[in-house]
């Protein structure tokens, strides 16, 4: 790790992939599919010794780095997310919605859904997923950000330019302080349930 990121190795400093990977991987999943009624989680801590990149100081480890959510949302469905540090390969985020008609399966290449580019894959039925195009709309909704396309600043843009119109419109299409709230409520209960072994209502 860099040493301008070591901070987040210390669990008391409050920024750690609780905090922040499954965070806003909740986030993205509960705006989509509704909130957690309940859940049952298991963090654990599997790499304790972190070497800091400049120096090859080792440094102690606090912070978990793997946790694992499983609950049932207020819509009746269950759902389920693992969040882990340090993974040689694979896809840096991947979620999959089953539904009775078809399958959605979103990918990026690291785990921030609200920074990276997004891939939207879908099936109806039990085929292969296929990957679906963004909307046309979607992309000439912000044409100063065209530019920025494919860059993590191009969602973090667009969640300025819908917060700023939201500013200007009286809307509500973007997350305020009591979506921030519930959010860690939501954290909260992970460490409920993670500390004590037993399923929590969120």
């Amino acid at each position: 790790m860099g040493r301008p990121n070591a901070y987040m190795l210390d669990e008391t400093n409050g920024a750690n992939a609780l905090t922040i990977a499954v965070g806003h991987s909740l986030d993205t999943l509960n705006h989509v599919l509704g909130e957690f009624a309940d859940l049952s989680a298991v963090s654990d801590l599997r790499r304790p010794l972190i070497t800091i990149e400049e120096t090859g100081e080792q440094i102690v480890k606090t912070a978990a780095d793997q946790i694992a959510v499983i609950g049932t949302l207020t819509s009746g469905a269950t759902a389920s997310v693992h969040v882990r540090e340090a993974v040689a390969g694979g896809i840096g985020f991947l979620w999959e919605i089953n539904g009775t008609d078809g399958t959605l399966r979103i990918t990026a290449d690291a785990p921030f859904p609200g920074i990276f580019p997004l891939a939207v894959w879908g099936a109806h039925g039990p085929g292969e997923p296929a990957e679906l195009a963004v909307p046309a709309a979607l992309i000439q909704k912000w044409p100063a950000l065209i530019d920025l396309e494919g860059a993590p600043a191009y969602n973090v843009g667009r969640a300025y330019a819908a917060f700023a119109a939201d500013i200007d419109n009286g809307s509500h299409t973007t997350p305020d302080f009591a979506d921030a709230v519930r959010r860690h409520e939501v954290i909260a209960a992970i460490e409920r349930s993670a500390a004590c072994g037993e399923r929590v209502k969120t």
